[in-house]
């Protein structure tokens, strides 16, 4: 479903991403993991074709099209997704004015306000947000796992074929970490082809999730890949053992 060529990435004359190559199999969970500046986080606003990200060679293939000079709005159109490492506050802008036209711009649809007050209402329960939330500007004010359910909100509500979750474990409580990982695995026996990248540093979610294969990150390469028995290894041994 995707697959990324010899991929070669700078931000500011710098390198980072090298000679990167990866395929990801629709349907699956694939686990992207690695220490601090391994590049993981750039990888993945490589993929959504964030601005500062300059691709010098190799190419990015979604669903069989060369995507890799599409802008951001075209990649998502396609069915691409990415859930914020750190979202951005966006004070002025209600979360239901902004979900309501992200929404209809994704699919398409053009929905009443009371309609789509319905359908917000109940991704907003599986999130464990109440609904005082559609009523309050963007992450404005939000803590740091309020952020994250909301991006997961995002995602369900979309639903789009490919997600890149970006570290969305980190600054959650055991709580919410089991309700958000829940809510995934419920999308993704709904939609058997829905297929996941998660970047993490943590195995939590993985309890959840159940990875099909583990890749290891460091200098903007993939050092190491396998199924969880990796993920098991590093917790035990750190990345020391992989180099």
């Amino acid at each position: 479903m995707l697959s990324i060529k010899n991929l070669c990435v700078k931000v500011a004359d710098q390198f980072v991403i090298d000679q990167l190559n990866l395929d990801v199999s629709l349907g699956t969970c694939t686990v992207l993991m690695g220490r601090n500046g391994s590049g993981k986080s750039s990888l993945a606003k490589t993929l959504m074709g964030h601005p500062d990200y300059q691709v010098t060679s190799g190419e990015i293939y979604f669903k069989d099209q060369n995507i890799t000079k599409l802008l951001p709005h075209e990649r998502a159109k396609l069915g691409l997704f990415l859930a914020f490492q750190q979202p951005r506050a966006i004070a002025g802008l209600q979360v239901f004015s902004f979900a309501k036209n992200i929404y209809e711009a994704y699919t398409g649809k053009s929905v009443s306000v009371p309609e789509f007050e319905i359908l917000l209402i109940q991704k907003l329960e599986l999130v464990g947000l109440d609904k005082s939330f559609i009523y309050r500007d963007v992450n404005t004010g939000f803590s740091g796992g309020e952020k994250k359910r909301l991006e997961i909100l995002q995602c369900l509500l979309l639903q789009p074929e490919f997600a890149i979750l970006d570290e969305i474990d980190s600054g959650l409580d055991v709580d919410a970490l089991k309700l958000l990982s829940q809510a995934l695995v419920r999308a993704k026996q709904e939609r058997p082809n829905f297929t996941i990248l998660l970047i993490t540093h943590y195995p939590r979610m993985l309890e959840f999730l159940q990875p099909e294969r583990v890749h290891i990150m460091q200098q903007g390469k993939l050092l190491k890949s396998g199924n969880v028995a990796l993920v098991r290894q590093i917790e035990l041994n750190g990345y020391e053992d992989l180099v």
